[in-house]
């Protein structure tokens, strides 16, 4: 992977969130490219629930400052960044005082999904894309991981689709068993619409659960990586059923290699 750009954009990523099967490998995938000598960025929410403090993270005005519109109205896109110590990564954090102050990541205490979670879907995908545009900065290859990041290929290959700095990159998605019950926002489709996008590409987001979030984000992927052992049968039948390269679980441990060859020989060839 010398050499390669690789644009890792997580939902989640340790050390700044409890590990688990996303956080870990959003972790442990860009630490491997890093050591081959590609060249990475991480891309995560800010959540009102990391330290600030204790991850030194601070602001960088120059990328912030931009609004960006999420069903007509002006949001502004706050830009923070920090170093995962040991590792001379950086990681680059998408903000809004209105979605993602809050002290919790998707839900809140009784373990309901927050209501605005589809907007702060659409907020995420446009920050990451406008902030990676900022820093004029082509990624080979885009690899998506986590239900909150899944908007970010239907957005390159729609609404960005003109926009030469990512002509080149492929983008890859990783599917995890991380479902959550019932749907988003039912006016959800219309909130992406708004951005000119296709309806004949959304059509499922009528109906915005878990599944459909994901098969969204499978159908304007290039590859797909299966990030968990147990998928539900509908996803794990979607995927199985593409004429795209799909690569099958491997778990942490082991994953280096194959994900690596992957890479190199069916998202870059």
């Amino acid at each position: 992977m010398k050499d390669k750009r690789i644009l890792y954009v997580s939902s989640e990523v340790v050390p700044y969130l409890p590990e688990t099967e996303i956080s870990s490998m959003s972790f442990e995938a860009p630490k491997m490219v890093n050591k081959q000598g590609g060249q990475i960025r991480i891309f995560m929410p800010r959540y009102g629930n990391i330290n600030e403090r204790r991850h030194q993270l601070h602001e960088v005005i120059r990328l912030s400052g931009i609004n960006l519109v999420i069903n007509d109205l002006d949001m502004p896109l706050i830009i923070k960044v920090a170093s995962i110590p040991k590792e001379r990564i950086q990681v680059y954090f998408i903000d809004n005082e209105e979605y993602f102050k809050r002290k919790a990541t998707l839900t809140d205490e009784e373990g309901n999904l927050f209501p605005d979670n589809d907007e702060r879907a659409i907020f995420f995908a446009k920050g990451v894309i406008e902030t990676v545009k900022k820093l004029n900065w082509s990624p080979d290859i885009i690899h998506v991981n986590g239900w909150l990041a899944s908007l970010l290929p239907l957005y390159l290959k729609e609404f960005y689709k003109n926009e030469p700095l990512f002509t080149e990159s492929k983008i890859v998605t990783s599917v995890y068993n991380q479902n959550f019950e019932g749907t988003l926002d039912k006016n959800m489709m219309n909130k992406v619409k708004f951005d000119n996008v296709d309806e004949s590409k959304i059509k499922s987001l009528e109906n915005p659960t878990y599944n459909n979030l994901m098969k969204i984000a499978i159908d304007h992927s290039d590859a797909l990586i299966k990030g968990s052992n147990d998928l539900s049968k509908e996803l794990d039948d979607y995927l199985n059923a593409l004429d795209k390269p799909v690569l099958g679980y491997f778990p942490i441990e082991d994953f280096a290699d194959h994900y690596t060859e992957f890479y190199n020989t069916k998202v870059l060839e």
